[in-house]
């Protein structure tokens, strides 16, 4: 049995959450491979809204088993909250997550070095959530971070005591910043307890053991591959490899597990933060796709900046993550728009391009558009593809030819049964 992906192709908040949520009913498990509480999936079902950062989408679904990956980060105070906003909604958690041992726990010293680190940069912000994700992921890859598994050894004290010792050095080399450090430990260290009365399982041979069990899994991504550390728009990115290749190291599968890979973009184009956005519009119409899609940050509430598709942009993140099937959020945030436009390529110095520059951030990029008829009706209430106008089918039909991908789900809608789907039973 192979190993089935779900991620974002954009630079986040492409509506995963809810799409991990639908397909969860055809898996037995849904994996988290990387990201940590930066990320923010939105799922809205029963009239009630929920927000997830750290737990896996698939919790709401019963007998279905959700793991936090080795690849997360976690912050066990972000954690708690998110536990207890389940207990609320009467969701029997403890029958059905599990932590990884080899997951990174995020100190209160890694938020105040994240702090830190953006107000000293200025204007040259990279527009980090300030959750500690980066320095978190630093002492990873520096050999000097804790582990969930490591609050169950007999010196954790020592270890803790040891790294935020290490962060209050480096603290001061930046400009101050408030904080009472006692609270917050007081604050991580009661909800470590919670941390632990979850199950902590060595997370690879349990990904393993099931894949040889015949068992069926999805991994969840977080943020978007436009964000990927080594391919998105660096520095503007964030800590963690979000394609395809992250679930191999992130959950501890080998390459040739991998078997579905399911690719989300929106019907257009958002981004949070600082970076470049070649499609990003200033006037009525990115104030329209903002106002109409509520585009602010699950995560961070900031606004999200708006703009058309971006093809070549998609083209790429295709490529990095070998995607075999495509879905479409939001169509129906467009739904009043006279003319709907598309970025086929990209003009740089006078020249068309169709792929990305090395230093994506300074390059001159002018959008080559494409410009498709609008519907000017509510699509809300289709349940089938056939049904939709024939300017929505029109504009799928020519982003699946240009993508050249097939769109097996269209979202009409933030709730759950708002999906419009074309041939998916058949893939998955």
């Amino acid at each position: 049995m192979n190993i089935d992906v779900i991620l974002g192709l954009q630079w986040g908040d492409e509506g995963k959450g809810k799409i991990v949520d639908y397909l969860a009913g055809n898996y037995d498990i849904v994996a988290r491979f990387q990201g940590g509480p930066n990320a923010g999936h939105t799922l809205k079902f029963d009239g009630q809204k929920f927000v997830l950062h750290i737990i896996p989408s698939g919790i709401f679904r019963e007998g279905i088993m959700n793991l936090i990956g080795n690849g997360v980060v976690v912050d066990p105070v972000i954690l708690k909250k998110e536990l207890a906003g389940l207990r609320e909604a009467d969701v029997d958690y403890h029958s059905r997550l599990l932590v990884s041992k080899k997951a990174h726990l995020i100190l209160p010293t890694h938020r105040l070095l994240d702090a830190a680190s953006e107000a000293a940069k200025g204007k040259e912000k990279i527009g980090s959530t300030l959750k500690g994700i980066g320095p978190t992921y630093m002492d990873k890859t520096g050999r000097n971070g804790l582990r969930v598994g490591d609050v169950y050894t007999d010196d954790f004290r020592k270890k803790y005591d040891t790294l935020r010792n290490k962060h209050l050095q480096l603290l001061k080399i930046y400009p101050d910043i408030d904080f009472d450090l006692e609270m917050l430990e007081n604050q991580w260290f009661g909800s470590i307890n919670t941390l632990k009365e979850l199950p902590a399982v060595d997370g690879e041979y349990y990904i393993n053991d099931a894949l040889n069990s015949d068992k069926k899994i999805l991994a969840e991504g977080a943020q978007g591959s436009m964000l990927d550390i080594d391919f998105g728009t660096y520095p503007y990115v964030t800590s963690s490899n979000t394609i395809t290749a992250g679930v191999c190291t992130g959950l501890g599968v080998a390459p040739q597990r991998i078997g579905e890979v399911i690719g989300i973009t929106k019907a257009y184009c958002t981004r949070v933060g600082s970076g470049a956005f070649p499609t990003e519009l200033y006037d009525k119409d990115g104030a329209e796709l903002a106002r109409v899609g509520q585009e602010f940050g699950a995560t961070t509430g900031r606004p999200r900046r708006c703009g058309w598709i971006d093809i070549p942009a998609l083209q790429y993140t295709i490529m990095l993550n070998g995607i075999t099937q495509l879905v479409i959020t939001k169509i129906d945030v467009m739904n009043d728009f006279e003319t709907i436009k598309a970025a086929t390529a990209y003009s740089i110095n006078g020249t068309e391009h169709h792929t990305l520059p090395f230093d994506f951030n300074n390059a001159d990029i002018e959008p080559v558009y494409q410009s498709y008829q609008g519907w000017k009706t509510s699509i809300n209430d289709v349940t089938n593809f056939d049904n939709f106008p024939t300017a929505t089918k029109d504009y799928i039909q020519a982003l699946e030819s240009q993508l050249k991908v097939p769109i097996t789900m269209i979202s009409n809608g933030p709730e759950r049964t708002k999906l419009v789907l074309r041939n998916v039973e058949a893939k998955i």
